[in-house]
């Protein structure tokens, strides 16, 4: 056993501040109803810190919220507006909050929301060492939007996760993944978000210390639910 689960997070709709959750029901496309939306402008680029090939810089995004009602993602995400009020239309609203006319809050079509794959898995190891490596800057999970952060033993070496690469996991009684490598991390993990303030350090330290890699995405080999407290074993 490597650790447990501490904190559950889905992202309803794609570089928007997500929810955390008690439980949630995993298939092969990740977490129920994560980053199923997303602001996209009439381009197909999708919102974002930055402007690549695929992304639009759209600055704020971060500072929205976005959440399933009732907690299921059979419905459509509520948009939240900065000071956590549910907006109307998640549309007109985000065209008036970014001044622009060209983006819409969109449903995944044909090309996946996702950066990379299905899941993020983050440890407190991990965490705890990015925090002591920039004190007197506000760090937690939120920063590198992980889907699971995993409560790690006592004495666990920071990036542990790379030494999950290749293997399986089981997590509670059903849900295995599979480990398959970390992210590259971009500016955005610098980006202010709500009570979290800008700040370049912390790429700077990941970019020294692990070639600008944290986390570990992960495949899923067998579907299930994941849920606060379950145990995270390595088979």
């Amino acid at each position: 056993m490597v650790g447990t689960i501490e904190r559950i997070w889905r992202y309803p709709i794609k570089s928007i501040g997500g929810e955390l959750l008690d439980e949630v029901a995993v298939d092969a496309r990740g977490l129920a109803g994560d980053r199923l939306y997303a602001v996209r402008d009439a381009q197909g680029k999708f919102g974002s810190g930055k402007n690549t090939r695929r992304f639009r810089r759209m600055p704020g995004l971060l500072q929205l919220q976005s959440r399933y009602p009732g907690g299921t993602a059979t419905e459509v995400p509520e948009l939240l507006a900065p000071d956590g009020e549910p907006v109307p239309d998640p549309t007109s609203y985000v065209r008036h909050y970014l001044d622009r006319n060209d983006v819409e809050v969109a449903r995944e079509g044909a090309i996946s929301h996702f950066d990379q794959l299905p899941l993020s898995v983050l440890t407190t190891a991990t965490l705890d060492w990015v925090r002591a490596a920039v004190p007197g800057v506000p760090v937690d999970e939120r920063r590198f939007r992980p889907n699971l952060l995993v409560r790690t033993p006592p004495g666990t070496p920071p990036f542990v996760e790379d030494e999950w690469f290749g293997r399986t996991a089981r997590i509670g009684d059903v849900l295995c993944i599979r480990f398959q490598r970390s992210s590259e991390r971009c500016v955005m993990i610098n980006e202010a978000q709500q009570d979290l303030p800008h700040s370049p350090l912390i790429l700077r330290v990941i970019a020294q210390a692990h070639d600008m890699r944290l986390d570990a995405l992960a495949t899923v080999a067998q579907p299930g639910c994941v849920q606060l407290g379950d145990t995270v074993e390595l088979t």
